[in-house]
C-alpha cells in the first residue's frame, strides 16, 4: 500500500506525466525549514548565487548542498515521510539522497526562474528520480510550474546558466533547445500551494517560476532523491553540484558514504 499522503492515482500520475502534487508532506516540518533556509542565507555555502542583474529589482537567491551543515534540514529528511513517499512515486526499493536546494524570491522579484530540467545538470541518470519542491510561505503567482511528460522527450533540455544564459556544456547538438511552453501551448501544471506542500517531479521534467511580485517572501526548500537504477555518468563538463573529488566512474550507483540510503523498502 503506498503512504497514507499518497494514492495510487498519484503514483501513476507521477509514473505518466513525471510531475504531481503532495499535499503536505513536509506540513510538520515547516518551521524547521523555516529555520534552515535563514541558516542557510545568514551563512551561504560555496555555491550559492545571487540570480539577478544589476538594476533587477528584488532578491533571488538559491544555494545548494547544505543539508550536511545545517542541523534542521538533517532533522527534515531523517523524520519526513519524503524518502517513503519518493520510493512509493519512483515504484523503487531504496531511496538514496542526491542534494538539497533552497531558493528564495523576496517580494518585488520579478525575475522568472528560467525553463530547464535538472537532469542535464547532474551526474546522475535513471528512471527512479524525484525532485520535492515545497514552499515555506503559501504561494500563487510564483508555484511552480512543470510541463507535464517532459521526461519521457527524445532529447534533453539544454542546460544553460540563469544569470549569463549560456550554455553550460560545448556541444549543444546533443540537446533539445529551451521551448517556450506558454507560446507553444505546453501541458502546463501548476498548484496554489500551502506551506509544507510539495511538488514531486522527475528529474528531465522542464520548470520553471514566475517572478515574485507579491508583497510576501517566497522561499523554497527542494530534495533531491534517487531510487534503484540511478547510476553515475560522466557528462562534457563540470556539473551542477560538482561534488569534487568523488572518484565515482560511469555506471556505478552514487557511493553511500556522500549519497545515503534513506530509506529500504521491507522485503
Amino acid at each position: 500500500m503506498p503512504h497514507p499522503l499518497i494514492s495510487q492515482s498519484d503514483i501513476d500520475t507521477f509514473q505518466k506525466d513525471g510531475v504531481v502534487i503532495i499535499r503536505g508532506l513536509f506540513a510538520d516540518h515547516v518551521d524547521a525549514l523555516r529555520d534552515g533556509i535563514a541558516q542557510n542565507m545568514a551563512d551561504p555555502g560555496p555555491y550559492a548565487a545571487e540570480n539577478l542583474k544589476q538594476g533587477e529589482a528584488g532578491r533571488f537567491f538559491d544555494d545548494y548542498c547544505n543539508w550536511q551543515r545545517i542541523t534542521p534540514f538533517q532533522d527534515v529528511i531523517a523524520r519526513s515521510p519524503a524518502a517513503e513517499v519518493a520510493a512509493d512515486l519512483m515504484q523503487s526499493d531504496r531511496v538514496q539522497m542526491f542534494h538539497d536546494h533552497v531558493l528564495v524570491k523576496e517580494p518585488g522579484t520579478s525575475k522568472p526562474t528560467p525553463w530547464h530540467s535538472d537532469g542535464p545538470y547532474y551526474f546522475v541518470e535513471g528512471r527512479q528520480t524525484v525532485s520535492f519542491w515545497s514552499p515555506v510561505d503559501p504561494v500563487k503567482e510564483a508555484s511552480l510550474r512543470c510541463v507535464a511528460g517532459s521526461h519521457m522527450w527524445p532529447k534533453p533540455v539544454l542546460p544553460t546558466r540563469w544569470l549569463s544564459e549560456t550554455s553550460f556544456y560545448p556541444n549543444e547538438d546533443d540537446y533539445m533547445p529551451v521551448p517556450d511552453p506558454d507560446a507553444e501551448g505546453m501541458d502546463i501544471r501548476e498548484w496554489d500551494m500551502a506551506p509544507g506542500d510539495a511538488v514531486a517531479f522527475h528529474y528531465h521534467v522542464l520548470h520553471g517560476a514566475r517572478g515574485n511580485t507579491s508583497t510576501a517572501r517566497r522561499r523554497a526548500f527542494s530534495l533531491r532523491l534517487v531510487g534503484d537504477d540511478a547510476r553515475y555518468v560522466s557528462r562534457p563538463g563540470p556539473t551542477s553540484p560538482p561534488f569534487p573529488g568523488h572518484d565515482m566512474q560511469d555506471g556505478q550507483r552514487l557511493r553511500e558514504d556522500w549519497f545515503p540510503v534513506l530509506y529500504t523498502r521491507d522485503a
